[in-house]
């Protein structure tokens, strides 16, 4: 008899003591049964990224886990954020009262200019209202600009045990934010602790784009570990410390090797599991989502995005000469369909409703990936 993978995370789900389908099926924080959908800073193809109508959208779509980026303030509460710059994310610019706090930083390399989130208290932070980071992109997520305001970590934590969804936060920008002495990893333990999070069987993933600070984690606490992975670049840590090794070198077998050692799982640009020649179309698939699997890894793809314009040239449609194209939604299930065949355990996405009702119809269907036959269990 051949179990289906799908049909195995059903069963699951009926476990005792409350376990869902999702903790139980990544509880041992490798691959799994059945992909996670991870709304990407909620649901921002419809809301404003990172707020709290952005999460609630994203769990009535359907979505397993929601992923708050994590900056902190002033006086060290964390805020979900995508970056610690806040001009293109809230109304600061509008405030004549903080035009002063305007200036110029180099964080991890770049120089930016604008606000920042470590110059302000939580109670002035709580005076702005978000924006939609893309209105000419999403014209409908920015019709919802300035009615929702920033989102403490607390907030979302809160959130998302009353709901029963899973919890994805991201450490952004650790290196730097402990150089000032805001470090963000132990106010994120401490509100994950508060609402019962702290075993690896919890639907928590902990991520970040540096290494140190996961090293560090592992030691700290037993929830699951994920190391994202860029298709170009290194992390920062490893910049700062002269180690010349990139991205690329930790997604080699060699590099997932030693990422086992101290994380769960990998958060990897879909440019590494299939790579995109200049025009947008895509190549053969690589070989990482087998090599993360061999390593006990389990694999997450970023970020599937709905509008032609942040899709694969494979599969955009319409007429890239009509008004609208950019921003018009195109196969991004044909997309999904296909990182789910190749086997990936979780995709991060800006549209949880497709993500759900493609991998929930591939179950209606029977189908697994070719990849998937791995985690199949057969007996005569």
């Amino acid at each position: 008899m051949i179990v289906f993978p799908w049909v195995l995370a059903g069963v699951v789900s009926l476990l005792p003591g409350g376990m869902t389908a999702v903790s139980a099926a990544h509880g041992a924080g490798g691959p799994g049964p059945r992909p996670i959908v991870i709304g990407h800073r909620g649901a921002c193809a419809y809301r404003p990224e990172h707020t709290l109508l952005s999460y609630e959208t994203a769990i009535r779509m359907g979505a397993d886990f929601i992923e708050p980026d994590l900056v902190s303030t002033r006086d060290h509460v964390l805020v979900a954020r995508h970056e610690n710059e806040i001009s293109h994310t809230t109304d600061v610019a509008t405030h004549p009262e903080f035009a002063t706090r305007r200036t110029t930083k180099v964080i991890d390399g770049r120089r930016l200019t604008g606000w920042f989130t470590e110059d302000f208290t939580l109670e002035e932070l709580r005076t702005l209202r978000a924006v939609e980071r893309l209105p000419g992109l999403r014209p409908g997520s920015a019709a919802f600009d300035g009615l929702a305001g920033i989102a403490t970590f607390d907030e979302i934590a809160a959130l998302a045990r009353r709901t029963g969804v899973g919890l994805y936060p991201e450490t952004k920008h650790p290196g730097y934010f402990a150089s000032i002495g805001l470090p963000l990893e132990g106010p994120m333990l401490a509100t994950l602790d508060r609402y019962g999070w702290r075993e690896r069987s919890d639907p928590v993933f902990i991520q970040s784009f540096e290494t140190a600070g996961l090293k560090a984690l592992h030691g700290r606490t037993r929830l699951r570990l994920i190391q994202l992975l860029e298709s170009s670049g290194a992390p920062e840590d490893l910049v700062v410390a002269g180690d010349p090794r990139t991205y690329r070198d930790l997604a080699t077998p060699e590099g997932l090797r030693e990422i086992a050692s101290y994380a769960d799982g990998i958060g990897a640009s879909t440019r590494l599991v299939v790579p995109m020649d200049a025009d947008d179309t895509l190549g053969a698939p690589t070989t990482l989502v087998a090599d993360a699997h061999r390593e006990g890894l389990a694999v997450h793809v970023w970020t599937v995005r709905p509008e032609n314009s942040q899709l694969p040239a494979d599969f955009r449609v319409g007429d890239p000469a009509a008004p609208g194209y950019a921003s018009a939604h195109g196969d991004v299930a044909g997309w999904l369909r296909m990182l789910y065949e190749l086997g990936v355990d979780g995709v991060f996405t800006d549209d949880p409703d497709v993500a759900r009702r493609t991998r929930d119809g591939l179950r209606t269907e029977g189908q697994t990936s070719a990849s998937a036959s791995v985690w199949r269990s057969s007996s005569a």
